[in-house]
Formats: structure tokens, C-alpha cells, sequence
């Protein structure tokens, strides 16, 4: 098997540029009603953002690789990072690593990409971890670096990356591209395709024992903000998850040639994806702001409390919708008390009431909720 980087072009990525130009159009479009709208935000409704949309990236690209983490643990530490009003919890490692790797990207993407930003990012990344060898520098093992699925006496390679041997002269030469390809740079590209060339490259590489597509998806978000001059604030990390085995299934098709058009559009159309999704988070920040000047002198302290709660949960709220169980769980109270709470919710236009008996559900009355829940059934007195 010949992978991309032992073809004789490697390096000499090929696609059809004016396939990709409708995609960079609508790019930076979306780009500027974003900044636009971020602009227009006071400083509570923008740190609220960035916290939400950083914390749900940090929790994506996670998930992407199969780990899972916790929500309120990220979000407490991204708050302390940019100084903002936090509990005392204790911060797990795995969690405190991946959103000080996530801060950093957004504080300082507009630096150049050096060995040593990559290695503080991989030690952010791997805090806590004990079963590496590697930690906070490119691999050095002996073995193959291979991306495998299947038995292990019969396993299926998906891909194998260069040798460790020759893994900094590889990445010497990536950093030295990806600085070269910025805007200013000497060879500038559009931001599309030098995000998404970043991310393959680096990828086809993988330069660590492990991280690499975390990695990846962060040096792809640096390219995407230093080409806007701004933290980009899109859902990158969230628009990938939805689609992991399309994810995965172009990165293995992209990792023999390096004609890569295919690819190119994938990860232009995904972005686009994901600033659509952040567009909806701009949407239900401003409702959710909406949604307070209404009630926040009607609720008691067991509504407010579950309220909150559901809106940590961002846009997709509770699978399902919230339940009484799931009220009296929040709150420790009684079942009549939280029938009693909920109808109130209800009559008091906060939350939208579906279903019957035990089949009975209550969702946040904001109009993003409309178009995903069923015909609300009008409360009796």
C-alpha cells in the first residue's frame, strides 16, 4: 500500500480551485454577519457565547475520538480561564487539559504555529494521562504508526503515517507552510483550502503518540481565524460528530493521492455547517436573553434552578424534553410540588407542555423549540 506521503507529488496537494470558489464566497459571508453579530452583543452576551461555544467544541472534538466528558467541569474551567465568576469544583484533568488547549486557541491565533505551540497544546491535551510515553513532543516509537479497526489477528489498516524518524523534518517543513500560507504570508491561500490542506497534512503526518485528530481539528480552527483576522466562533468540532463516519470515510479516501478536490469540498461544506450552527446559538442566546426579561421575576427559586439547567444544555435542551421525574431528580422535591411547579411553567408561557400522563413532556416556550415539538396542549384550570 502507497499512502499520500510516500507519492513522488506529496506535498504538491492538486484540486480544482474553481470548485471551491461559491464555497469561499458563502464562507466569508457568513463570516462577516457573525462578527457583525458578535460585535452588537454587550460584554455579558458575548462572554456567554464564546464560553458556550468553546465548552461544546471542547466536548465534540472529544467525543469525536470516543472520549467523554463532562459539560459543567469544562465550562467552570474555560470561565476561570478568561476570569469569569466560577463554583469550586474540582476540575478533572482531562478536563482542565482540553480547555486550556481551547482557550489558548482563542486567545492567540493570531501567532505563528511553532513546535512549541504544538507541544503546549499536546501536554494541555494529555494532562493526566499515564500511559503514554510521549507526552508534550512528536512520538518517537519504533513501531508503526497505523490507524487500525478489526481483529487483532486480523486487523484492517486504514492508514499509516511516516516513520517517527522522520517525523520532525515532516513537521518542520508543515509549520513552515502553514506560516507561509497565512495571510501576509509569503504564499497566502484562501482560508477554506489552507484550513483544510492544515488539516490533512497534519493529520497524514500524526505527529503524536496520540491526539492527532484533536490536534488537527484545533490547527484547522487557527488557520479559519487567522484568515478572518478574529476567533472564528464556529462549531467546527459539533458539525464533524454529527457526521463522524463521513468524517472519517473522505480522510481515508484522502490519504493515498493528493488530488484532493473531494475532500476540499467536504470540509467546506462542513464548515459552512458549522457556522450555521452557531448562527442558531447567536439566535438562542438572544432568546434565552428575551426569555429572562419575561419570567425572571415569576419564578421561584425550584424553577429557576431547573431553567438554568436546561438551558446549560444549549440548543438540543434536554433529549426528549424535560419530565417530572426529571424535576423532582433537579430539585429534590415532592411529586405534588412538581406537578404543581410545572403547571405554573406552563401557565406562565415558560415552558410548552406535549404529550399525556406518563408520555408528558415540557420543553423552553422560545420559537427555536417550534419546528422540533409537537402541538402544545393548552392548560386546564
Amino acid at each position: 500500500m502507497i499512502w499520500n506521503w510516500q507519492q513522488a507529488d506529496w506535498l504538491y496537494f492538486r484540486y480544482e480551485k474553481s470548485l471551491l470558489d461559491d464555497l469561499e464566497t458563502r464562507f466569508l459571508r457568513s463570516s462577516g454577519f457573525l462578527l457583525g453579530a458578535c460585535q452588537s452583543m454587550n460584554d455579558d452576551e458575548k462572554n456567554l457565547l464564546v464560553v458556550d461555544i468553546i465548552t461544546n467544541e471542547a466536548i465534540k472534538t472529544s467525543e469525536i475520538e470516543g472520549e467523554y466528558l463532562n459539560r459543567d467541569s469544562i465550562q467552570s474551567s474555560i470561565r476561570r480561564k478568561f476570569g469569569l465568576s466560577v463554583d469550586n469544583r474540582k476540575i478533572p484533568p482531562a478536563e482542565h487539559g482540553i480547555a486550556g488547549m481551547m482557550v489558548d486557541l482563542y486567545q492567540n491565533f493570531s501567532t505563528t504555529l511553532s513546535h512549541e505551540t504544538l507541544f503546549y497544546w499536546h501536554k494541555m491535551l494529555t494532562n493526566g494521562r499515564h500511559d503514554l510515553n510521549d507526552m508534550g513532543r512528536y512520538r518517537t516509537h519504533e513501531e508503526p504508526m497505523q490507524v487500525i479497526s478489526g481483529r487483532i489477528d486480523n486487523p484492517k489498516i486504514h492508514f499509516e503515517a511516516p516513520p517517527s524518524k522522520i517525523v520532525t523534518q515532516e513537521m518542520d517543513r508543515f509549520i513552515a507552510w502553514f506560516n507561509d500560507t497565512a495571510p501576509g504570508g509569503k504564499s497566502p491561500l484562501s482560508a477554506l483550502i489552507r484550513s483544510a490542506i492544515a488539516h490533512l497534512y497534519f493529520v497524514s503526518i500524526h505527529p503524536f503518540e496520540d491526539g492527532n485528530g484533536r490536534m488537527a481539528r484545533a490547527v484547522a480552527e487557527k488557520s479559519l481565524s487567522q484568515s478572518l483576522g478574529a476567533p472564528t466562533l464556529i462549531a467546527l468540532a459539533h458539525a464533524i460528530e454529527r457526521q463522524k463516519k463521513n468524517y472519517y470515510d473522505i480522510l481515508e479516501k484522502s490519504n493515498r493521492p493528493n488530488e484532493i478536490t473531494a475532500y476540499l469540498l467536504y470540509f467546506g461544506n462542513t464548515v459552512l455547517d458549522a457556522q450555521a450552527y452557531t448562527q442558531k446559538m447567536v439566535n438562542f442566546l438572544i432568546e434565552k436573553a428575551k426569555f429572562y426579561d419575561k419570567v425572571k421575576t415569576l419564578l421561584n427559586p425550584r424553577q429557576e434552578k431547573v431553567i438554568g439547567r436546561i438551558f446549560r444544555e444549549g440548543l438540543e435542551g434536554f433529549t426528549g424534553g424535560l419530565s417530572a421525574d426529571k424535576y423532582i431528580r433537579l430539585t429534590g422535591t415532592s411529586r405534588a410540588t412538581a406537578t404543581r411547579d410545572l403547571h405554573d411553567l406552563v401557565e406562565k408561557n415558560a415552558l410548552i407542555r406535549v404529550g399525556e400522563h406518563r408520555s408528558t413532556r415540557y420543553f423552553l416556550n422560545i420559537p427555536s423549540n417550534s419546528a422540533k415539538t409537537p402541538a402544545p396542549i393548552t392548560p386546564t384550570t
